[in-house]
């Protein structure tokens, strides 16, 4: 079978579009092929997300500096460091786009997730240390540290991963975060983990096959349910879209 292909949104060097460069993390690329997945990376022209959508059978959001909260009816705090308009106008169309295709499915990592929420009509934490005593030792700088889930029935899960009803153990499994802005509000979406400390971790739409965001970086954090696994389960999804 061929692997399906995956949009990857990238970045602007410096966060500025105007320093006429690109860039991506290539673990993006790299997680997205190990999960049997055909990575791209986006070019980030809005005239062509009608394009891009119909071409990918899935979709990531990743990560990056903050989102613009202005766009959304929020002041920016001081200590953000904003992506460009152009990244966030386009992030946001493709998200537009892909209300038309609901079946499509939609993988968001940290800054993926965040976006995902504003445009659900959530809101950010645009600064954790400013109401978390403990942000920068849990969020920041890929510690590991564990989730809590309180759904069985999320894609993020594979669905049916428990059918007794009973919420699975992932007591031993942890994730690798770095974030200083969090989901306070999902608006539209679902909270579906959430750290120890009640940092929101995962959101999802129920009503789609698999539209979820993660705070954390499954793409770098090594093997586990929520890391490589989670990549697989996605890619997976947009196999059936493929075939």
């Amino acid at each position: 079978m061929s692997r399906p292909l995956i949009g990857i949104t990238i970045d602007n060097a410096l966060s500025r579009i105007d320093s006429g460069k690109y860039e991506s993390n290539a673990t993006y690329a790299r997680a997205v092929t190990r999960a049997g997945g055909l990575p791209i990376l986006l070019a980030q022209e809005t005239e062509l997300v009608a394009h891009y959508v119909e071409l990918c059978d899935g979709l990531l959001l990743t990560g990056g500096d903050d989102a613009r909260s202005e766009d959304f009816g929020h002041p920016v705090h001081p200590l953000c460091r904003c992506i460009d308009p152009c990244r966030q106008k386009f992030e946001l169309a493709l998200l537009d786009a892909m209300m038309d295709y609901p079946d499509r499915p939609v993988l968001g990592v940290c800054l993926g997730m965040q976006i995902m929420a504003l445009h659900a009509g959530g809101r950010l934490n645009q600064h954790l240390p400013d109401t978390l005593a403990n942000a920068v030792e849990i969020h920041q700088n890929d510690h590991p540290h564990a989730i809590y889930v309180g759904v069985t029935d999320s894609a993020m899960l594979g669905r049916s991963s428990r059918k007794d009803g009973r919420h699975p153990d992932f007591s031993d499994q942890t994730v690798a975060s770095s974030h200083h802005q969090a989901v306070m509000d999902p608006g539209r979406l679902r909270v579906i983990a959430h750290s120890p400390d009640g940092v929101i971790e995962a959101v999802d739409d129920p009503n789609r096959p698999f539209y979820v965001g993660v705070q954390w970086h499954p793409e770098r954090g090594g093997d586990g349910f929520f890391n490589h696994d989670l990549l697989r389960r996605f890619v997976n999804a947009s196999t059936r879209q493929h075939s």
